[in-house]
């Protein structure tokens, strides 16, 4: 008997989307273990629950065949390639244009675990013991790149990769990068024009206090929160930073691949 369903289980739909993506070896291969819709639904129940792998339902996939499939996907780039080609389909959708010229940046910082402790850092603003996410999103809130440091480093140190990491991204398209008073100074601003970008420092207004919804940095902080649905991400939960930025990529995977098909129905 098939087994019920969990509510991130993948639809027929979005698995035939995606399937060109996550297809690095025949279907039929003799070294395969169990069928690739069968792994894609454990990777996506774990981004869902933030449980251990170890903590996998006995009707998904072993916990190695998942977390070693899982870490193939990531070194090849699966979900960073759906997530460029959905951004692009969405932008046409939405009668943007493909090719855009602005992004916002913006960080948090996720609490470290006894498997992330090793390379976190101490947030003296948060005053926690983490690793720091920066996010590059465009006017959409639509990912383009993310990357991670230890929750002690300045967010204006990281411009100059950031901005370099949008213009591979966009083939040299960014013009204008926007983000908060954490990204203020000269050196942040060449760093930017480095990559010939040119940095705006969204300010809050002078002499206010609270919540102020401000133009451009709302975006990132909703891309945030659209992220923050994944209980995966609530927490730094990776021994390797580059496992923490795969998950951040099925989030968004999962996120925009929503909400193109929603539009196309």
């Amino acid at each position: 008997m098939r087994r019920p369903g969990y509510p991130s289980d993948v639809d027929d739909e979005t698995y035939v989307f995606l399937l060109p993506y996550l297809v690095l070896s025949p279907e039929d291969a003799p070294q395969r273990k169990s069928p690739l819709r069968a792994v894609l639904n454990a990777l996506f129940w774990m981004s869902r629950t933030g449980a251990q792998w170890e903590f996998l339902p006995n009707d998904l996939p072993p916990p190695d065949v998942a977390r070693t499939q899982a870490a193939r996907w990531f070194a090849a780039g699966c979900f960073e390639n759906a997530v460029h080609d959905l951004r692009l389909l969405t932008r046409v959708q939405q009668q943007r244009g493909a090719e855009l010229t602005a992004i916002i940046i913006d960080s948090r910082t996720l609490q470290s675990t006894p498997e992330s402790g090793a390379r976190a850092g101490f947030d003296s603003a948060k005053k926690r013991k983490g690793t720091k996410v920066y996010l590059v999103v465009d006017t959409l809130g639509q990912l383009l790149t993310l990357m991670t440091s230890p929750a002690n480093e300045q967010d204006r140190a990281q411009v100059r990769e950031l901005c370099a990491a949008a213009q591979e991204v966009t083939g040299g398209m960014i013009e204008v990068a926007f983000a908060d008073q954490e990204y203020t100074g000269e050196i942040a601003h060449g760093d930017a024009a480095a990559s010939n970008v040119e940095l705006i420092v969204v300010k809050r207004p002078e002499a206010t206090r609270g919540f102020i919804l401000l133009p451009k940095r709302c975006v990132v902080e909703r891309s945030f929160a659209w992220l923050s649905r994944f209980q995966h991400l609530g927490r730094d939960l990776e021994r390797l930073s580059s496992t923490l930025i795969g998950f951040h990529f099925v989030a968004a995977t999962v996120l925009m691949t929503a909400k193109y098909l929603r539009q196309l129905a």
